[in-house]
């Protein structure tokens, strides 16, 4: 597979940086830990091996780098005190794109060793993995658990034939069937690579854990997936009007991601065929994660809720944006964005889809 490089997120731990604005990353982690739990528990049910290997897929950098690994560090090690095993080993890989920020992320790691050492866990080797997780990253049968946490609907690249979605930089209601289409079909490709080359890299019942945003009916254009991405487009239209981007530059950009439906992710893993489905589920997460039923400190203000989207948003798209239509464009485009939040969570509270599955590699042919 030809992979086209796409940029990371912001790196560094400035007021637009990922590390500071991944606060619905981090709740979506927290939503799915109750099934991660599960699958940890039952990846041990009846093997405890002396040393595990576990890959970060998409790990980023932030606080959020190690909350997963060092939760299922925690879960296993119970584990094996419960049964009265010697601790493990662990060999953990962390993975993203050759342009994230690990700088931040190995800074950080004298800090995640002093923990792990003082809650007495067993020895824990922590090793940067970049690379594009539709290429090849690990050796043949050597990873025991893979995670990855809202990283999947990320494509290998801008899907081809987009010429006819003008004025959109993802699906709406106004994108011909061709683009929908076109769409699917690049999910459909990585997806299936992604889990052939997972395939080949971990142990034959080992288990995959995935998180990624969705979408709750089939309906690709649905508001719950796409509604974001219109008021950016709003937005960036705003510049067109005022003169500062090109409609030409509007017109030939559209976001490398898709947020699919239950079927076709269902559909994708029964036909690439090395892996059995243990779980999928789906839950809801508002746009402003600090708008949640559990913070009872929580007062509805449209406009810090706009703001909030809206870093949270170019935390994670600032680069894409930049590398096509510049720098400069991008303070007032967010800027515009926020406001254009800020008035739809006044009117209605859409929801991020999060989609959770579980699998479980399949017996490798024996040679």
């Amino acid at each position: 597979m030809v992979v086209i490089s796409v940029p990371c997120m912001n790196g560094g731990r400035g007021e637009a940086s990922y590390a500071k604005n991944s606060d619905i990353q981090r709740t979506v982690i927290s939503k799915a830990w109750p099934f991660l739990e599960e699958t940890i528990k039952d990846t041990f049910s009846s093997s405890f091996p002396g040393c595990f290997n576990v890959a970060d897929l998409g790990c980023s950098s932030g606080p959020n780098t190690f909350l997963v690994i060092s939760k299922i560090i925690e879960t296993i090690h119970k584990l094996y005190h419960q049964v009265n095993k010697k601790l493990p080993e662990f060999q953990v890989f962390l993975n993203d794109l050759p342009g994230n920020d690990f700088n931040s992320i190995f800074e950080s790691l004298p800090d995640f060793y002093k923990r792990i050492k003082k809650d007495k866990f067993g020895p824990c080797f922590i090793a940067g993995m970049p690379g594009s997780f539709y290429e090849r990253l690990f050796q043949s049968r050597s990873i025991n658990f893979i995670h990855s946490s809202y990283s999947v609907h990320w494509l290998s690249k801008v899907p081809e034939n987009l010429e006819t979605n003008k004025r959109n930089i993802y699906i709406t209601k106004s994108s011909p069937p061709s683009v929908c289409q076109a769409f699917l079909e690049q999910f459909q490709r990585d997806f299936s690579a992604f889990l052939s080359l997972r395939s080949e890299e971990i142990v034959s019942g080992g288990r995959m854990f995935l998180t990624f945003i969705g979408r709750s009916i089939a309906d690709p254009s649905s508001k719950d997936c796409c509604r974001l991405w219109e008021l950016l487009t709003k937005a960036l239209i705003q510049l067109v009007n005022e003169g500062l981007v090109e409609e030409a530059d509007v017109d030939s950009f559209n976001l490398p991601c898709y947020f699919p439906c239950e079927e076709e992710v269902k559909s994708i893993v029964r036909e690439q065929g090395s892996f059995i489905l243990d779980t999928f589920e789906s839950f809801e997460v508002n746009w402003d994660p600090s708008d949640d039923v559990n913070n009872k400190s929580f007062v509805f203000n449209k406009d810090r809720c706009g703001q909030n989207v809206a870093n949270s948003i170019r935390a994670v798209t600032e680069p894409t944006l930049a590398s096509h239509f510049g720098n400069a464009v991008i303070d007032p485009l967010f800027a515009r964005f926020a406001t254009l939040v800020a008035e739809h969570l006044a009117v209605e509270k859409t929801k991020h889809i999060s989609l959770v599955i579980s699998m479980t590699r399949k017996q490798h042919a024996q040679p």
